[in-house]
């Protein structure tokens, strides 16, 4: 039985993912295609399910890199499976918890921060706990850095 290959177009129509987003996932190394007589990519079908894999990781936060060495870890070419992401998840679950405390903690102090503005005071829990910044002088010093997927 042949092999179902899948345009581009095909695969960002059936996956939700924008071509562009194809491209640059190809670009990262996460999905791989083939190239018709015309040079046109061709996907296997299987990579609706790397898509949806590199998606879903997203979602939790984690980001394209990590998402690359997790997906580097399989044998070349296979399709990540439900054991895969059983697997992978069991490690994202942890860092996934921790951001999902550090929020709460962050909603339940943002009351007493709201408007003031100073994030350097003793006062403020929230972006300098312990006045860490006041040795360095007055005025904002640093904010938490911000990470992205």
């Amino acid at each position: 039985m042949a092999q179902e290959f899948l345009s581009v177009r095909e695969l960002a129509a059936r996956s939700g993912v924008a071509v562009t987003a194809l491209h640059y996932y190809e670009s990262r190394g996460l999905l791989a295609a083939q190239r018709s007589a015309g040079n046109q990519r061709r996907y296997p079908r299987a990579a609706l399910r790397r898509v949806a894999f590199i998606r879903a990781a997203q979602q939790l936060g984690i980001g394209l890199a990590e998402v690359a060495q997790a997906l580097a870890e399989l044998p070349e070419g296979r399709t990540p499976t439900k054991a895969d992401w059983a697997r992978l998840s069991t490690h994202w679950r942890a860092r996934l918890d921790e951001r999902i405390a550090a929020l709460q903690a962050l909603r339940d102090r943002l009351d007493g921060c709201i408007g003031c503005g100073c994030l350097s005071l003793r006062a403020c829990a929230l972006y300098n706990p312990g006045d860490e910044c006041g040795a360095a002088g007055a005025g904002a010093r640093r904010l938490p850095p911000i990470t992205r997927a």
